[in-house]
């Protein structure tokens, strides 16, 4: 019999993490796959980061993770977003050489010293009294261990649909996890069903590229790691195009072939992430969809059709394909289809992801009722971390909703559940403005310190970026600039010139620090903390204005609340507020005043309920 102190079900973006940072924090790690070979894979866009998920990314490089290190790897080609929105909300996207990244991500577990990979698919979880104990493969082979991580993604009875046709899957071409499916209800876990897909992928050299927009990779960006030097890989274009009255006209006359419009498919989709044949039904005012061929590899002729994903039957989607500018030739090397599966309601989960009904059994990723590689890794580390943490009997490792994206996440999940996939987005963060891309490694470097997860070399990196930031901006505080329109110098040379700080010239529009660097007014500083001078500076009211309503949060958070408080003796709650807060059982009042449906009034009845119980 094999023991192990923590065990990870599943290799994904979650699973992999998870296993990372349990073994970075001395544990030994068995992480189990169905397929060793799927380890890290990418099932749907060969991408990582973007709009609010590059701050995950840069979160979990903060802590020492891996997806932002392999992201930049394998990256063959970098998008900015948003360049002219404020910082908050800017974010990296990559397109990466999926095989180059699935290999990254295995190379790295397999090499680390701990980490024991295992290919068994699992079956069931074994408890123990209250705490789980272990696992047990489809041979019936036991394995010990003290803490155990969910992470199967789509595959808890998982079924793929593609027109009329459903085929028990995990993903095309690989089994799902029934059994796993059931022993997880058997403990007392609810399941609900969601739904999501993916694209056709297209052979290159059959689409015609010269009627679509080519987008080229962006020069000036930043890497999503603090540690990866740029690579050296080719860097290819995407290319956009879009669907046309004829595309919609063809679902429109065979709708009743899709599984989400003849009622075989149960699971909810994501809104924000429509299939093509919702985009057609529910945006029909629409004269076309954007469709963007991203590349898969630089070894490779297949191309992902991001925009195309239906669950149409196969002879269709030949017709959708071919229906599009450039594509009037393309041949599907794999077709598109829809996959439904099972999630855990997260409301049943601890804010350290492990499950109430059984201690030491902890769920990270899709299983949560979440979407995106992104949300998924940001989990697992969360799961990882809190797993080995209490293994050491040390208190859990909760990120606050001020201070990361990942604790944004995992409050709305263990707070307000969710019913449909959950995906992260900006405005899910009140405190976005501090929660930038660029500045991940300054509010989690001191965590990642503590909890083992960087060394002090590392750390010593981030310490020197910091204190550039804090002379940079006392030199710009001090330095006097001579300003005439548009024009400014150290020296007072220029007629008519207005005498200003090097600050309050940063302050003005279209004025960057590159600029002030390009001028001689101030050094060459490193790029990471040229970025946050710059921020910094320029929005420095708005910063202070939430740094005052963080501590405002602050105070509700130090208003704990007792784990065996009885909601029923507290006077002034409504019934279906005493059933939500039972429920959840928040952990203080910052928590209790984001449950679904509370009001002023109801906090104050709690907040007062909570001074008679303890004055």
């Amino acid at each position: 019999m094999e023991a192990f102190d923590v065990i990870v079900v599943g290799g994904g973006h979650a699973g992999a993490e998870a296993a990372h940072a349990a073994a970075r924090m001395g544990m030994s790690v068995g992480l189990f796959s169905i397929n060793l070979d799927t380890i890290g894979r990418m099932p749907c866009s060969p991408s990582i980061g973007g709009l609010a998920k590059s701050h995950l990314v840069k979160e979990i490089d903060a802590m020492g993770g891996i997806m932002a290190e392999v992201a930049d790897e394998t990256a063959i080609h970098y998008r900015v977003l948003n360049t002219k929105k404020g910082p908050a909300v800017r974010a990296t996207r990559t397109q990466n050489d999926r095989r180059l990244y699935e290999m990254g991500i295995k190379r790295r577990l397999e090499r680390f010293e701990g980490i024991h990979l295992r290919q068994a698919r699992v079956d069931s979880v074994v408890v123990k009294g209250s705490a789980v104990g272990g696992i047990i493969d489809h041979t019936g082979n036991f394995y010990q261990a003290r803490a155990v991580i969910i992470t199967a993604g789509t595959f808890l009875s998982g079924t793929i649909h593609l027109g009329d046709r459903s085929i028990p899957a995990g993903r095309a071409g690989e089994e799902g996890a029934y059994e796993l499916a059931k022993s997880l209800r058997s403990l007392g876990l609810k399941t609900g069903r969601h739904k999501t897909g993916t694209p056709p992928r297209l052979l290159r050299d059959s689409i015609d590229f010269s009627v679509m927009a080519r987008q080229n990779t962006d020069e000036d960006y930043m890497p999503l790691s603090f540690s990866a030097p740029r690579n050296d890989l080719p860097k290819l274009a995407c290319y956009l195009t879009r669907t046309t009255g004829l595309t919609h006209e063809i679902i429109r006359k065979n709708i009743e072939l899709s599984p989400l419009y003849s009622g075989a498919i149960k699971g909810l989709p994501a809104r924000y992430c429509p299939s093509l044949e919702d985009k057609v039904m529910k945006f029909g005012d629409r004269d076309g969809h954007q469709v963007i061929i991203e590349p898969e590899g630089i070894n490779t002729d297949e191309v992902y059709a991001s925009g195309l994903g239906n669950s149409m039957p196969v002879e269709l989607q030949w017709e959708i394909v071919r229906s599009v500018p450039g594509l009037e030739n393309a041949e599907i090397l794999r077709p598109a289809y829809a996959i439904e599966y099972d999630f855990i309601y997260p409301t049943q989960l601890f804010p350290s992801l492990e499950t109430r009904v059984v201690g030491g059994l902890y769920l990270a990723g899709q299983v949560n009722g979440t979407s995106g590689y992104e949300e998924a890794g940001a989990q697992g580390m969360v799961a990882g971390i809190n797993a080995a943490l209490k293994l050491r009997g040390e208190d859990p490792f909760v990120p606050a909703r001020s201070e990361a994206y990942a604790g944004v996440m995992v409050d709305d999940l263990t707070t307000r559940g969710t019913t449909e996939p959950y995906r992260m987005f900006t405005s899910r963060a009140e405190y976005r403005l501090m929660l930038r891309e660029t500045n991940a490694l300054f509010r989690l470097g001191d965590h990642a310190l503590r909890l083992g997860l960087i060394d002090g070399q590392r750390y010593a990196r981030i310490r020197h970026v910091l204190d550039e930031i804090r002379r940079t901006k006392e030199e710009l505080s001090r330095t006097s600039v001579y300003v005439a329109g548009d024009r400014f110098s150290k020296k007072p040379g220029v007629d008519k010139a207005e005498k200003i700080t090097a600050e309050k010239l940063l302050r003005r529009p279209g004025i960057t620090i590159t600029n002030l660097v390009e001028a001689g007014i101030i050094k060459p500083l490193d790029p990471e903390a040229g970025a946050e001078v710059e921020v910094e500076v320029k929005y420095d009211g708005y910063i202070k204005r939430q740094l005052k309503d963080i501590e405002r949060l602050k105070g509700l958070e130090k208003k704990l609340i007792p784990p065996d408080i009885d909601y029923k003796a507290i006077p002034g709650l409504s019934n279906e507020l005493k059933e939500r807060l039972e429920k959840v059982r928040p952990r203080n009042l910052s928590q209790a005043s984001r449950i679904e449906g509370m009001t002023p009034a109801g906090l104050q009845a709690l907040s007062i309920g909570l001074r008679l119980i303890n004055p």
